[in-house]
């Protein structure tokens, strides 16, 4: 049975026989004798560590992000995936624990260190010594999935709390705004700019491609939310992006406690999700005018009856 340590004897031949060991950069120190603080200094520390210990490595390196070292190949470095550190407490433990679940999954190491390095990632996001869910495991790996996204705007839940309670101590007003967003037209651009008009940081949650389909039908969404999700990340208006599986955002509204709701005038007030939770703890909800002629569905039988989109030929000529 392969057996995963955190090492803290500062000698590593102790641990022979382990499969794995995760040290942080003050454990190899003290291993190796020799200061881990720079790559040279790891590179230098880890030779000495790798004769004592003779196994495979994964060296924790806090904002400089995850190593792997196994002896006849190559190191392999990946980056610190936070966007926003709030406590580092634990964040070893998760480590150990997230690459031995995978490992014991019959991941290979190096898939293995990747999934601890973003299990890392969520813990770091929340305040205190805290556990990560595996739908917040999967939001993380999510991110890797979509390379040209902007990536400091699509966040996961857990992130997305952090960064809006760091907003609520910078006193900012943080808007929140919702919707399948599927061809994106002039009402959706109408709606975030108004709403951002409002508030200082603006949060968009995207219906996921299973979400829009019970929502609007097999045929539906006409672009997968990786495509959705660059297209509203392109616009100035919009600060984070989430992506909810359910057919509300209850849940996400109840976690972020955003300042102001912002829908649709084709809304009223009681039908507006979440609009009085938002209410009851201060906040507000408004209504954006509705944007005539503009919608998602009106596009696709515009374009299925070959008809021009209506209402904005003045600004083309």
């Amino acid at each position: 049975m392969p057996i995963v340590a955190d090492p803290k004897r500062p000698d590593f031949s102790f641990y022979r026989g382990c499969a794995v060991l995760t040290p942080n950069r003050r454990e190899l120190a003290a291993a190796s004798g020799i200061e881990a603080d720079t790559d040279e200094g790891i590179a230098a520390g880890m030779a000495i560590a790798m004769d004592q210990f003779r196994g495979t490595v994964v060296l924790t390196r806090s904002e400089q992000g995850i190593s792997l070292f196994r002896r006849g190949l190559p190191a392999i470095h990946e980056p610190a995936r936070t966007r926003l550190a709030l406590d580092v407490s634990g964040a070893g433990d998760t480590v150990i624990a997230a690459l031995t679940l995978a490992l014991s999954s019959g991941e290979d190491m190096k898939t293995a260190m990747t999934v601890a390095n973003a299990a890392a990632a969520v813990a770091v996001s929340k305040t205190g010594t805290a556990t990560v869910t595996p739908a917040e495991l999967a939001g993380e790996m999510l991110l890797d999935s979509l390379p040209v996204l902007q990536m400091d705007k699509l966040s996961t839940l857990s992130v997305a709390c952090a960064q809006r309670e760091a907003w609520r101590r910078q006193k900012l007003v943080v808007g929140f705004t919702n919707g399948c967003f599927d061809l994106l037209h002039p009402g959706h651009v109408k709606l975030l700019k108004e709403a951002k008009s409002q508030c200082d940081r603006l949060i968009v949650a995207l219906n996921t491609d299973a979400s829009v389909r019970r929502l609007k039908g097999p045929e539906r969404p006409l672009q997968m939310e990786g495509a959705r999700a660059i297209v509203i990340s392109a616009l100035d208006a919009v600060d984070a992006i989430l992506l909810f599986d359910e057919d509300t955002p209850m849940e996400l509204i109840a976690s972020l406690r955003p300042d102001v709701i912002f829908k649709g005038g084709d809304y009223t007030l009681d039908t507006v999700v979440g609009g009085s939770l938002v209410q009851g703890y201060g906040g507000r909800v408004v209504l954006v005018d509705f944007a005539a002629d503009q919608s998602t569905t009106g596009l696709i039988e515009r374009a299925r009856t070959r008809q021009p989109t209506i209402g904005y030929s003045e600004v083309v000529h």
